[in-house]
């Protein structure tokens, strides 16, 4: 099979992923082989290809977002040939440990992640276990499911963790692939948006999609936000955003990777109950509440498809902000 295989984390400008033929994987107890339809492109591979996240393996098959049918049963899976599935970034936890007993699988201390510790879905085929994949609601097609599988799973959560009600004002502060996902919910949920974003293009993105204001990254919203979730991976724009959420609201920071958050002033930034929350993988739950959400609010996000060839050009999209949406990987 062809496979955009990691060898060595560097910056996205030198071309990092290689295009190889490697072995189809091997069946395995309690997995599923794959025939990946499609997967989605999303920030946190960018964090592994260049190495702020650290290598878990000597190489890896970058890629979690996966739209894929069952071509394989390991012993113990039961899943019809052909059935449709998704994957994401929480690829395995060990079950036992003092969170997964707890109903806190996301916190796992012995976690499998999808693309990073194991191999994911820039590949024609990919083995997952299968008691983390989820059967895919037929009005979501492949190509506009794959953003869903991560960047959609983990801004529901992000949601969730701020604390969201209906009618509320909430902030997005930056405005990709999550966000772009996060901002359809809201409306469904009944909320006012408030955008603050860098990118010209994506501010003309959240108009498009509703937002009621919309500013740059150095603009505060024209009112006190009750939630605010912040999707760029800087520590200046959670300062930002802590700045715009009335007393008693709530920031919940979206990113696996950030930079240093900058001092700031308790008494007029925390102070009065406000709460800074971070967001951590996602659950099982999540996933499959959100792909149902998601199903049933006729939610369809932007996406760009490119060949499995493009993927490098794809990551550098990505870093330099050029992405209105989201990007996915059609292998074949």
């Amino acid at each position: 099979m062809k496979a955009a295989v990691l060898h060595k984390p560097q910056a996205v400008a030198s071309g990092p992923l290689h295009i190889e033929d490697i072995p189809v994987p091997d069946i395995k107890p309690g997995h599923v082989l794959l025939e990946v339809r499609a997967c989605g492109v999303c920030r946190t591979d960018l964090h592994i290809v260049e190495g702020e996240l650290q290598p878990k393996l000597p190489a890896v098959i970058p890629g979690h977002q996966i739209v894929g049918t069952v071509a394989a049963n390991g012993t113990g899976s039961d899943f019809a040939t052909g059935t449709r599935v998704g994957v994401s970034w929480l690829g395995g936890t060990d079950g036992t440990c003092e969170y997964c007993r707890r109903q806190l699988e996301n916190l796992c201390d012995n976690p499998t992640f999808t693309g990073y510790s194991i191999n994911g879905g820039y590949a024609e085929y990919s083995l997952v276990r299968s008691d983390f994949v989820f059967p895919l609601p037929g009005a979501l097609d492949d190509l506009h499911a794959a953003p869903l599988l991560c960047a959609g799973i983990i801004g529901y959560r992000s949601l969730r963790v701020a604390g969201v009600e209906h009618g509320d004002r909430v902030g997005l502060f930056g405005f990709g692939a999550s966000a772009h996902l996060a901002i359809s919910l809201l409306h469904a949920w009944g909320c006012n948006v408030y955008v603050s974003t860098r990118g010209e293009s994506h501010r003309h993105l959240a108009a498009e999609l509703g937002a009621k204001w919309v500013g740059s990254e150095n603009e505060k919203p024209p009112v006190q936000l009750d939630r605010a979730i912040t999707f760029a991976p800087s520590g200046a724009v959670v300062v930002s955003a802590l700045a715009s959420i009335r007393k008693g609201g709530v920031v919940a920071i979206n990113a696996i990777h950030l930079d240093r958050i900058p001092e700031f002033d308790y008494d007029t930034l925390l102070w009065g109950e406000r709460q800074l929350r971070s967001v951590a993988n996602m659950t099982r739950t999540d996933a499959r509440e959100f792909l149902q959400t998601a199903s049933d609010i006729g939610l369809r996000p932007k996406v760009k498809a490119v060949g499995l060839a493009d993927i490098n050009d794809a990551l550098r999209e990505l870093k330099a902000d050029k992405v209105d949406g989201a990007i996915a990987i059609l292998p074949r």
